[in-house]
């Protein structure tokens, strides 16, 4: 004999989620014809094993179902709960900012009672750093500013070593030409030095005098 779910549910008075639970675990015999499964019921024997199966389960205690006034009590006690850490959390946070406030009173306190008792002599060292500074901003030549104002101004530069590559001249040309640069250095405005590289501008000077060769 062969019974749908409902007809196997209705005759052993079993729930459908115990029926499918047992076809799952395949402690129930069952085919599928036409989309339909069936439950394959034997003889006698089995009949009394299915009920006693159904009044076991049923002896057993129902899971209470979780309503929708279940969860809300749950969700309204996590909120409490969580309530009262945050409570307890900005009572732990107002009196470490008052405590940090209160360390940093005293420690501003400190430092204007050191600055009161030191001001003469704080005076006196600002005083001579800065005089050493004035004098040896006053040290730096004329030249060297200069070159540095033409380095931020033009854009038209040209490295010396680079622009005698393009010049038709032997190797030893060229050194002859690049000591004459490096000689008049110290004395050309025209010559600019950055990096350790001399750089040219031809846009504002002739360097046909120490290029000729």
């Amino acid at each position: 004999m062969k019974l749908t779910i409902n007809e196997y549910s209705k005759q052993f008075k079993m729930s459908k989620e115990i029926i499918n639970s047992k076809i799952k675990s395949k402690r129930l015999n069952y085919i599928i014809e036409d989309s339909t499964t069936y439950i394959i019921i034997s003889d006698a024997t089995n009949n009394e094993e299915i009920k006693t199966e159904v009044l076991v389960e049923k002896a057993l205690p129902l899971k209470p179902k979780t309503t929708v006034a279940t969860v809300i009590a749950l969700y309204q006690r996590e909120n409490t709960q969580l309530k009262e850490r945050i409570m307890q959390l900005e009572i732990k946070i107002d009196k470490l900012i008052d405590d940090k406030e209160q360390m940093l009173r005293d420690e501003r306190d400190k430092i204007e009672e050191l600055y009161s008792n030191k001001d003469k002599q704080l005076k006196n060292i600002l005083e001579l750093i800065n005089t050493k500074m004035i004098s040896e901003l006053q040290n730096e030549t004329v030249h060297e500013v200069e070159h540095i104002q033409q380095q931020t101004i033009s854009l038209e530069l040209v490295e010396l070593k680079e622009h005698l590559k393009t010049l038709n001249l032997k190797s030893y040309q060229r050194k002859i030409i690049k000591k004459r640069f490096i000689a008049a250095y110290d004395n050309d405005d025209r010559i600019l030095q950055k990096d350790g590289k001399l750089y040219l501008d031809f846009s504002k000077y002739d360097y046909n005098n120490l290029l000729a060769y």
